[in-house]
C-alpha cells in the first residue's frame, strides 16, 4: 500500500477537489469575545482584570508593531516566559497576523531554549527579563533572530514589551485570512528521547481541535457560568486548554506565584469559583495531598483535566476520594494536541468494581484509532500493539524534518510510539512506550503493570520500573521509588512483598530509593531520567 501522505491529493471518485481551503482564523474567536462581552473579566491575575476589550486592543496593538518589525504571514516568533497576560497576547497576535507562535516551556535550558531558536528560524524574540542567560545563548548563536523584546523591568533585548506596543495603541488589526494547513503554532516536543522536534500545528486542524474539547472534555462551558484557572505552562497543554476558554468568551485567572502552590490555587478556586482547569497526574497529587483542599470551597469544580502522562489507579482513587467525579482524563500526543481518547467524569469511579481500571477512553469525537502490529496490520480486540490514530485533530508533520515524519506516518495513521490494545467494546489500555518495553530472559516486560502494584503499597508514594543491561539476561528490571513521608522500606520485605503480585520473572532485581524521583521540565518521571538518576548512583 502507499504511504497515502505522498501521494499527489486529485478528485476522489464522485467529488471534486476542494475549491477553497479557507478556514477561520482562531483570533477570530477574541474578535468575538471582545464584541460580546467587551467589559467582562478575560484574563485575572493579582488585583489585575483586563477585559475582553483591553485584550483585543493590546493583541491590536502587539500585531502591528510586530508587523512594523517585518513579522508576517508564516514567520515564527519565539517567547520564552512564565504564565503571564503578555504569553496569552503573543498567542493570539501571532495568529492575528498569520504567523507563526513558537512559546518554550520557561524550564528547558539556555542550550535548549537556543537550538529552538534555530529550529523554529524564529526572526523575533519575545523573553522574560529572568532569562537573561537563554537570551544570550539565544542571540549569541543564532543569527536568525534580529529583535528581542523584554517582558518586565530590565535591560536585555531592544525593547520593552509595553514600550514595543505603545506606538500602536488604539489602532484595529484585522485578522490575516488563512488556509486550513497554514502554521499557526509551533509545539515544541520535550525532546526526552532526543533532540526536541517541532510540530506544527495548523489554523484549521486547531479549529476542529478546540471544538473537540468543548465537546468531549468540557460540555456545556459558557462565559455566564464558567471560570478557568491556568495551572501548568500554557506553552504546551494549558496553551490548547486556554483557547477553548477563548472561543467561549470564559474568564480566565492566573496565579501570581512562579511555581505550583496549592494554597494559592484553592484559594482561587474558592473566590473565582473556578469551573474547570487543565494539569497533569503530578500536578493533581501535590493539590489533593495538601491540606488546603479541605479547607477551600471546591464545588464550583466541574472539570478537573489530566493528561500528559497516565494516572496510577491508586493515585486516581485518591482523587476521587477527594475532589469528587470532577476528573477528565485525556490521552494524545503534542502531535494530536491530546485529541486521541477521553474517560469522562462519569467513566470515572474509585470503586474497583465498577471501574475500568487501566483504560483512558474511548476514541475522540471524529477520531479513530488503530492498534498495529509493526507491518502496520490492524490487531483484534485485546491484542497488544502500536496506538496510531486518524483524524482531522493530527497535526501536519514536524517542521523541516522529513526524516521523521516518514517514520512516525504509515499510510495515512500517525504512529504514537505508545503500546496498548483496545477491548472489545472501544476503550483503549496504553501498556507504554514502545521505548520503555524492556526484554529480560527473552520475555517482553512492561513497567506499568508492575509500578500500578508497587503503587498499592501503603507506603510508597511514587515509582518507576526501568530495564537496565545485564550480561546474563540481557536486561532486568530496577525499580526507583520515593516513600510516603520519607518513610523506611526494608528491601528484602519489598521484594517478597512484590513476588506475591507479579510473575516471577517480572520481579525487579535491584532497588533505589529516592527523597524525589527525577522530572522532565512538563513535570512527568520520564524513564530516560530515571536510568541516568540510577546509573550515576550505581557508578559512584
Amino acid at each position: 500500500m502507499k504511504n497515502m501522505s505522498s501521494v499527489e491529493r486529485s478528485a476522489p471518485r464522485g467529488g471534486v477537489v476542494p475549491f477553497s481551503r479557507r478556514v477561520m482564523n482562531l483570533a477570530y474567536w477574541l474578535t468575538q469575545a471582545a464584541r460580546r462581552f467587551p467589559d467582562e473579566p478575560a484574563i485575572i491575575m493579582g488585583d489585575r482584570s483586563m477585559s475582553w476589550r483591553e485584550l483585543d486592543r493590546r493583541v491590536n496593538a502587539l500585531a502591528l508593531a510586530l508587523q512594523a518589525r517585518g513579522i508576517g504571514r508564516g514567520d515564527s516568533v519565539l517567547v520564552h516566559s512564565r504564565n503571564c497576560h503578555e504569553i496569552i497576547e503573543t498567542q493570539i497576535a501571532c495568529f492575528r497576523l498569520g504567523s507563526v507562535w513558537a512559546p518554550t516551556n520557561f524550564r528547558i535550558s539556555p542550550d535548549e531554549a537556543s537550538w529552538l531558536a534555530e529550529l523554529s528560524e524564529a526572526r523575533l524574540l519575545i523573553i522574560s527579563t529572568e532569562f537573561e542567560g537563554h537570551q544570550s545563548a539565544i542571540t549569541q548563536s543564532n543569527n536568525a533572530v534580529e529583535y528581542t523584546v523584554r517582558i518586565g523591568p530590565g535591560t536585555i533585548g531592544d525593547v520593552g514589551y509595553d514600550e514595543f506596543i505603545a506606538e500602536f495603541d488604539g489602532q484595529g488589526c484585522v485578522n490575516a485570512d488563512v488556509e486550513h494547513d497554514d502554521p499557526c503554532w509551533y509545539f515544541f516536543t520535550s525532546g526526552t528521547t532526543g533532540r526536541s522536534k517541532a510540530a506544527v500545528l495548523t489554523h484549521g486542524q486547531m479549529g476542529f481541535i478546540i471544538t473537540n474539547h468543548l465537546c468531549d472534555l468540557m460540555p456545556d462551558t459558557r462565559q455566564s457560568t464558567d471560570a478557568s484557572l491556568v495551572i501548568a505552562p500554557l506553552s504546551h497543554g494549558s496553551g490548547i486548554h486556554y483557547l477553548t476558554q477563548l472561543a467561549r468568551g470564559v474568564r480566565t485567572v492566573l496565579p501570581q506565584q512562579s511555581g505550583l502552590d496549592p494554597e494559592e490555587v484553592w484559594e482561587l478556586v474558592e473566590k473565582y469559583q473556578i469551573t474547570n482547569m487543565f494539569t497533569v497526574p503530578t500536578i493533581v497529587n501535590t493539590l489533593i495531598d495538601h491540606a488546603s483542599v479541605r479547607s477551600r470551597d471546591r464545588s464550583s469544580l466541574r472539570y478537573v483535566i489530566y493528561a500528559g502522562a497516565p494516572m496510577y489507579r491508586e493515585d486516581q482513587k485518591r482523587a476521587l476520594d477527594v475532589l469528587g467525579k470532577v476528573l477528565v482524563q485525556y490521552y494524545g500526543l503534542g502531535e494530536v494536541t491530546g485529541n486521541i481518547s477521553v474517560l469522562p467524569p462519569d467513566l470515572h469511579s474509585s470503586d474497583d468494581t465498577e471501574a475500568r481500571i487501566g483504560t483512558c477512553g474511548i476514541d475522540r469525537t471524529g477520531m479513530q484509532i488503530s492498534i498495529q502490529d509493526d507491518d502496520g496490520t490492524p490487531l483484534a480486540a485485546n491484542e497488544t500493539g502500536e496506538i496510531c490514530v486518524c483524524g482531522v485533530g493530527v497535526f501536519a508533520g514536524y517542521y523541516n524534518n522529513p526524516e521523521e515524519n516518514g517514520k512516525s506516518f504509515r499510510n495515512g495513521w500517525f504512529r504514537t510510539g505508545d503500546l496498548g490494545h483496545v477491548d472489545s467494546e472501544g476503550f483503549v489500555f496504553i501498556t507504554g512506550r514502545a521505548s520503555d518495553m524492556y526484554i529480560s530472559g527473552g520475555s517482553n516486560i512492561y513497567p506499568r503493570e508492575i509500578e500500578e502494584k508497587l503503587l498499592t503499597h501503603p507506603k510508597i508514594r511514587e515509582v518507576a520500573v526501568v530495564g537496565m543491561p545485564d550480561r546474563q539476561w540481557g536486561e532486568i528490571g530496577v525499580v526507583a521509588i520515593v516513600t510516603v513521608d520519607g518513610e523506611k522500606l526494608d528491601e528484602q520485605e519489598l521484594t517478597d512483598w512484590i513476588k506475591a503480585r507479579v510473575s516471577g520473572y517480572k520481579v525487579p532485581r535491584r532497588i533505589h530509593f529516592f527523597d524525589e524521583l527525577p522530572k522532565s521540565s512538563h513535570g512527568k518521571i520520564t524513564k530516560k531520567l530515571v536510568s541516568s538518576a540510577i546509573e550515576e548512583r550505581e557508578a559512584s
